[in-house]
């Protein structure tokens, strides 16, 4: 093999590397509190809308009542995808930091932070494809 056909071999293995996330988007909801006889079992998955935005701090957003909802987030929407009836997707990203959000209605959701405050972050990291859980914002509580 010449050192183009290397080159050209070496960009195509790159370009069809799949990575992003992917994941199920759950609307928790009940009693989750653990015990020794009750074990509760993960809320099954539901038909939501996930969107991707740019590595998204506290400040960065418009708070809309109860807390993890937002009536605005305001860095750039990446993607945005519905999942499929059972909650789940698949988002292929460039490599990089984003936040994950769920939208119901004109409003955003989340609600996990790390420790500089950025919502519902994830980190896409070359080739591969990182697992996301994502909550649905619900009219019924859960309890924990």
């Amino acid at each position: 093999m010449d050192f183009q056909a290397v080159i050209v071999t070496l960009s195509l293995a790159l370009f069809l590397q799949h990575q992003g996330i992917e994941g199920v988007a759950r609307r928790p909801s009940g009693n989750h509190m653990p015990s020794p006889h009750y074990r509760p079992r993960p809320p099954s998955g539901v038909k939501a809308t996930i969107c991707v935005f740019s590595l998204t701090s506290d400040s960065q957003t418009k708070k809309a009542g109860r807390p993890g909802l937002y009536s605005a987030v305001e860095t750039r929407l990446i993607r945005q995808v519905d999942t499929d009836d059972s909650g789940r997707f698949h988002i292929e990203l460039p490599p990089g930091n984003y936040s994950v959000f769920t939208k119901k209605g004109k409003l955003f959701y989340a609600t996990r932070r790390d420790e500089k405050n950025n919502i519902a972050p994830v980190e896409v990291l070359p080739g591969k494809m990182i697992r996301v859980e994502c909550s649905v914002e619900s009219d019924h509580a859960a309890v924990y």
